[in-house]
């Protein structure tokens, strides 16, 4: 019994450093989660953002992308709507994800700008009448107001509060709820109102995540990098052992993302 019981052992170890050593090795450049499909899940919210983009595009003549990422949801965007914006222009701040987004959306006739998250827009006052934008880190409310023509619309899809924070307190411990209190709907709508918009929907869900083995929990980490921020996997060994540990006994680990669909208008007057 003593040597089954060794060789199991043998086996998890090789086990977990195998998936750990799968999950350092994927590009984290882009927002292309492809990789995850049969390692972890996340359900969509009810609103359908990427879609109900494309249709927000076809009405659109003017339209910005804030913080496109790879410009993977841009680009399905603008394939599903009916027709594009004669102009749209995108920007980043991540110089991979800015050459990545450039190759893919350029062909569309899309300009990809690189502009830091936390620098004004480079764009001139009253330029677009539609911007979008999905997951922003921060939204600039003075500057998305500004670049809105009057009349213009904000539709984006935001990280809501503690979200994921089930995974992000296995490695962190317990965090107190003010860490994530900017991304609340609400100071966010008081936010957006102070920079001059009126609020014309604004809607909030939480939703379940499984990730079902350590590899899609390291890539996840090392891709979404202000969940656990500096992680590596050296200095969270013990945790993700653990967790590796727990996975094999007790199945996925579930944790729970935040979303809430931001829609403002800019007055015309």
């Amino acid at each position: 019994m003593a040597e089954q019981q060794h060789s199991t052992a043998e086996h998890g170890r090789r086990g977990f450093e195998e998936l750990v050593a799968e999950g350092v090795a994927v590009p984290t450049d882009g927002w292309d989660f492809s990789w995850f499909e049969g390692r972890a899940t996340e359900a969509r919210p009810s609103w359908g953002y990427a879609r109900s983009k494309a249709d927000r595009l076809a009405d659109a003549s003017a339209a910005l992308d804030l913080q496109t990422g790879g410009g993977e949801v841009l680009d399905f965007a603008l394939r599903a709507a009916p027709k594009a914006p004669a102009l749209t222009v995108a920007t980043e701040g991540w110089p991979p994800n800015v050459a990545k987004a450039t190759a893919l959306l350029r062909p569309r006739g899309v300009a990809v700008v690189a502009s830091p998250e936390d620098a004004p827009l480079p764009f001139a006052d009253a330029t677009f009448d539609l911007v979008v934008s999905r997951h922003p880190v921060s939204p600039n409310w003075p500057e998305i107001a500004r670049v809105l023509e009057p009349g213009g619309t904000y539709f984006a899809q935001h990280v809501g509060p503690r979200s994921v924070f089930d995974l992000v307190e296995h490695f962190l411990g317990p965090l107190a709820p003010e860490i994530s209190a900017d991304r609340h709907p609400d100071r966010e709508r008081a936010d957006a109102e102070a920079a001059g918009l009126e609020i014309v929907d604004l809607r909030a869900e939480r939703l379940r995540v499984e990730f079902h083995d350590i590899a899609a929990v390291v890539h996840f980490l090392r891709k979404v990098v202000w969940m656990v921020p500096g992680f590596t996997v050296e200095a969270y060994e013990p945790q993700l052992r653990a967790l590796h540990e727990r996975i094999e006994a007790e199945g996925p680990f579930v944790a729970h993302s935040s979303r809430h669909l931001f829609d403002a208008r800019k007055p015309k007057s």
